[in-house]
C-alpha cells in the first residue's frame, strides 16, 4: 500500500471507501472514510509506511486499537473496529469533528465555567478507561477533540498499557509527549493510572494560565523540571482565582505518586465542591426530574437497536412508579434518538434536572452496559456505571440502574415503591428478547408492524406464558390496529380485552393492563365510570405513567368535562413536552371547550415540533372553520389531505368542511367516496355521518350514526363535546343517542 495520499483517495478498503487525508502524525495517517455498508462516516487510522517494518511500533499501534476498544463511554473516541489491509493494520473510528484543546487554549483565556466542564468530562473518560484497567500515558491538548456540542472526546489510545500486562508495562522506553509526562514516566519507571493524572494536572494548568507548567529549551530541560521544580503560583498568570483551583493544580502535580490525587473520582469530588462555591450549578423547583434517552448501539453489527431502545424504556417504566419524581416520557425522551445534541440543550427542551443515557455493546453472549445520569445544569455526571455481563443479567442490571438514580437525585421513596421500583420478575431471557422485539415494531404503529408486534410478544408468551407485559403488548397492538382504522372495532376491541385481562390476572398491581382496560372502557364498551377507574388504578401503581394520564384527560373529554380534560392533558404534556400525541389531544381539547385562540397556539406548537403530521395540519385547519373563517380552513385541510394521500379521518374533516362552507357539490363527492371504499375497506360510519350533519341531512345522519353505535366506530367516544355534530345537537334523536351511551 505505498502509495502517495493522492492516489488513496477514491480507494475502497473492505467497506470503506477512503474521501481524504484528514490527519498524520506520531503513531499515524487519518483518512476521512464512507462506511457503506452503515452509510456514515468515519476516520481510518493507519500505521505510517515507514514504521511497518518495526515490529515494536506496529504492537504499539494494534495495542491503541485494543485498548480503546474496550471502552464504551461519551467522553473516549469509539472504535468501530481493528483490521489490516495489505499488511498495513488500521482502525475505524468515529469521526471526531471539532476543534482540539490545543487549538482552543491557543485562541485565548478560556472561561472558569469551561475549564471546570472541560475537566470534568476528561476526568469522567479516564475513570472509565482506568476501571478497565488502561492507561492512556499520552494526556495532552492535542489528544482532546471538543466538539460544537462541547463534548469532549479524548483520542489515541496509542501509547495506552494494560496494567497487567507486565511485558509492556514495565518497558523502559520513552512513550509519550513529554511536556505532559509525569515524574515516573520521564524516568522510564512502571506507570499507572496516577501518571494520567499528572498529565491532566499538566493541562488543567495550561487551560487557566496559557502556559505549561513545566518548560526547558531541549527535552533534557523539560524532563529536569517535570523532576526538579515547581510550577509558578496559577495568580501570577491569573487573578481572582479561588484557592480551590490552586490546591487542586498542586495535589494533581504532586511529583510523589503517593501524595497525588489516587484516583480520578477524588478529583472530580473536589472538582464539584469548586464548581458548587462558584455557583454554576442551578436547581429547579420542584420534584427531581429525569429524561432517559435511548441507549446507543455500539455493537459491530448495529443490531441491538430493539434491546437498547427496551433497556431504556424498561428504566422510565420503573421511574413512572414512583410519585416524588418527575419522569419524562419515552415519546420525548427519544425524539433525540441518533442525534448528537447537547445535553444541557436536551435538558432545557424537556424542562429536567438530569438525563439517563447510555450505551450497548454486545458481543456474542456477552455485552457491555454502560450509564451515566449527568446533571443538565453543567453538564457533569453525577453517576456512571459499567456493566459486563449476559443477557440472563439484564433484569438485575437495570434494577441497579433505577435504584442508583433514585438514590443520587435523592429521593425519598414511599410505602412500597421501592419493592415496586425493581423489575417485578425475573422472565425467560429468549422470552424477554422477543418482547422487546414486539415492542420495537409496536412503536411503528404502522399495520404491519403491529402485526409483527403481535406476533412477537405471542412468542414471548410461548417461553413464559405468565408474562404480563406481553400480554399488555398485544392488547395495546390491537387497540391500535382499531384506533387507525386498519381493522373493523369489532374484530379487533374483544381481543383486545381478553389480553388486558390476561395482563391484569397475571399482575395485578402492573399498570399497563389497566391502562389497556380504561382505552378498551372509552373507544369501544362505553363504560365511563369502568374507565375511570382503571385509569386511576393505573396512575396508583404508575404515577408518572404518561399513557394512563393521556387516557384519563381523554375520558373526562368524553363525558363531557373539558375543564378537567385541559387540566389533565396540561399535565400529559408536562411529562411528554414533545409528545405529538400529548400535545396534540391538548390542542383538541381547548378547540371543543371554544377557546379558539388556544387550540391555534397549541396546534401551532405542535407543527413547530413536527410540520410533516397531516392530522395536525387538519385540525389546525378546524380552527378556522369554527370561526366561518371557510377559505382560509378548506386551504388548510386542502393541504393535510394531499400530505396524508387520503387518509380517510382527514378526508372527512374536509367534507364537513365543505358541507359548513356550504360547498354541497363537493361534500357529496367525499361521501359517495367513502360509500364506494367501504365496499372494500373499512370506513368509520362517523365520517359519513358528520357531513351528512354539516349539509342539513339529518335524518341521513342518523341513520349513519346508529351505524355508527352498531359497529362501535370508536369516533363516538367523543359524540358528547363533538364540535362537528353541532347542527343536530338539539334535535331529541341525539339525547336518545347520548341516553343509549351512558352519557346522560
Amino acid at each position: 500500500m505505498r502509495k502517495t495520499d493522492k492516489k488513496m483517495i477514491g480507494e475502497t478498503i473492505y467497506q470503506y471507501k477512503i474521501l481524504e487525508k484528514i490527519g498524520s502524525g506520531g503513531m499515524g495517517v487519518v483518512y476521512l472514510a464512507e462506511d457503506t455498508r452503515l452509510n456514515r462516516q468515519v476516520a481510518l487510522k493507519f500505521l505510517p509506511d515507514q514504521y511497518i517494518s518495526d515490529e515494536n511500533f506496529k504492537v504499539r499501534f494494534m495495542r491503541e486499537a485494543q485498548a480503546a476498544a474496550k471502552l464504551n463511554h461519551p467522553n473516549i473516541i469509539t472504535i468501530y473496529e481493528v483490521n489490516e489491509y495489505n499488511g498495513h493494520p488500521f482502525i475505524a473510528m468515529e469521526l471526531a469533528e471539532g476543534k482540539s484543546l490545543e487549538e482552543i487554549i491557543k485562541g485565548g483565556e478560556l472561561p472558569t465555567p469551561k475549564i471546570i466542564d472541560i475537566s470534568f468530562q476528561l476526568c469522567e473518560g479516564l475513570k472509565e478507561a482506568h476501571k478497565a484497567g488502561i492507561v492512556h500515558r499520552d494526556i495532552k491538548p492535542a489528544n482532546i477533540i471538543i466538539n460544537k456540542n462541547e463534548r469532549c472526546k479524548i483520542l489515541d489510545f496509542g501509547l495506552a498499557a494494560i496494567q497487567s500486562d507486565e511485558r509492556l508495562t514495565g518497558t523502559r522506553s520513552f512513550l509519550g509527549t513529554v511536556e505532559y509526562m509525569s515524574p515516573e514516566q520521564v524516568r522510564g519507571e512502571k506507570v499507572d493510572h496516577r501518571s494520567d493524572i499528572f498529565s491532566l494536572g499538566v493541562m488543567l494548568y495550561e487551560m487557566i494560565t496559557g502556559q505549561l507548567p513545566f518548560k526547558g529549551d531541549y527535552v533534557a530541560g523539560v524532563i529536569y523540571s517535570i523532576i526538579n521544580e515547581i510550577p509558578e503560583m496559577l495568580d501570577k498568570h491569573r487573578s481572582a482565582l479561588p484557592g480551590e483551583f490552586q490546591s487542586i493544580i498542586d495535589r494533581t502535580l504532586e511529583k510523589d505518586r503517593g501524595m497525588r490525587y489516587q484516583n480520578v473520582e477524588d478529583l472530580l469530588t473536589d472538582l464539584r465542591k469548586l464548581r458548587s462555591g462558584l455557583g454554576f450549578d442551578s436547581s429547579t423547583a420542584g420534584p427531581p426530574s429525569i429524561a432517559v434517552l435511548p441507549f446507543r448501539d455500539m455493537s459491530s453489527q448495529q443490531d441491538q437497536e430493539y434491546f437498547c431502545d427496551g433497556i431504556a424504556e424498561e428504566v422510565i417504566n420503573a421511574l413512572a412508579q414512583i410519585e416524588n419524581i418527575r419522569i419524562v416520557a419515552r415519546t420525548s425522551s427519544f425524539a433525540f434518538k441518533g442525534q448528537d445534541t447537547d445535553i444541557r440543550e436536551i435538558g432545557r427542551k424537556l424542562k429536567v434536572m438530569s438525563i439517563l443515557e447510555g450505551s450497548v455493546r454486545k458481543a456474542g453472549e456477552r455485552m457491555r452496559i454502560t450509564a451515566q445520569l449527568i446533571n443538565v445544569s453543567d453538564g457533569y455526571h453525577l453517576w456512571s456505571e459499567r456493566y459486563d455481563c449476559n443477557f440472563d443479567d439484564v433484569f438485575a442490571i437495570q434494577d441497579q440502574i433505577s435504584l442508583s438514580i433514585v438514590d443520587n437525585l435523592k429521593v425519598k421513596l414511599l410505602g412500597g415503591e421501592k419493592a415496586r421500583l425493581v423489575k417485578r420478575y425475573v422472565v425467560e431471557p429468549e422470552a424477554y428478547k422477543e418482547f422487546l422485539t414486539g415492542i420495537h415494531f409496536l412503536r411503528k404503529v404502522s399495520e404491519q408492524n403491529l402485526y409483527r408486534s403481535i406476533d412477537c410478544f405471542n412468542k414471548a408468551l410461548e417461553k413464559y406464558p405468565n408474562y404480563s407485559q406481553a400480554y399488555a403488548g398485544i392488547s395495546s397492538a390491537y387497540i391500535y390496529l382499531g384506533f387507525t382504522d386498519y381493522a373493523p372495532p369489532m374484530e379487533v376491541f374483544p381481543k383486545a380485552k381478553t389480553m388486558a385481562l390476561k395482563a391484569i390476572e397475571c399482575e395485578p398491581d402492573a399498570g399497563e393492563g389497566h391502562t389497556c382496560m380504561g382505552f378498551i372502557k372509552i373507544y369501544y364498551e362505553w363504560d365511563w365510570e369502568g374507565a375511570r377507574r382503571e385509569f386511576e388504578k393505573s396512575l396508583e401503581l404508575q404515577p408518572n405513567f404518561i399513557t394512563a394520564h393521556s387516557g384519563y384527560a381523554c375520558y373526562f373529554m368524553a363525558v363531557g368535562d373539558l375543564d378537567e380534560a385541559i387540566k389533565h392533558g396540561k399535565k400529559a404534556v408536562e411529562m411528554d413536552p414533545l409528545g405529538l400525541p400529548s400535545n396534540m389531544y391538548l390542542g383538541l381539547y381547548y378547540l371543543r371547550a371554544g377557546r379558539l385562540d388556544l387550540a391555534r397556539e397549541q396546534i401551532k406548537r405542535v407543527i413547530d415540533i413536527e410540520p410533516n403530521v397531516p392530522q395536525h395540519h387538519w385540525l389546525l385547519g378546524q380552527t378556522f372553520i369554527l370561526e366561518s373563517k371557510f377559505d382560509e380552513g378548506i386551504g388548510i385541510i386542502q393541504k393535510a389531505v394531499e400530505m396524508s394521500n387520503n387518509n380517510t379521518l382527514i378526508l372527512g374533516g374536509l367534507g364537513w368542511a365543505y358541507g359548513v362552507a356550504g360547498r354541497a357539490e363537493e361534500a357529496y363527492k367525499i361521501i359517495n367516496t367513502f360509500k364506494a371504499k367501504a365496499e372494500r375497506e373499512y370506513i368509520r360510519p362517523f365520517y359519513i355521518a358528520k357531513i351528512y350533519s354539516a349539509l342539513g341531512e339529518n335524518g341521513l345522519a342518523f341513520e349513519w350514526l346508529d351505524k355508527a353505535y352498531d359497529e362501535h366506530d370508536i369516533s363516538l367516544f367523543g359524540i358528547y363535546s363533538d364540535e362537528t355534530l353541532s347542527n343536530i345537537r338539539s334535535d331529541p334523536r341525539f339525547e336518545k343517542l347520548l341516553k343509549k351511551m351512558r352519557l346522560i
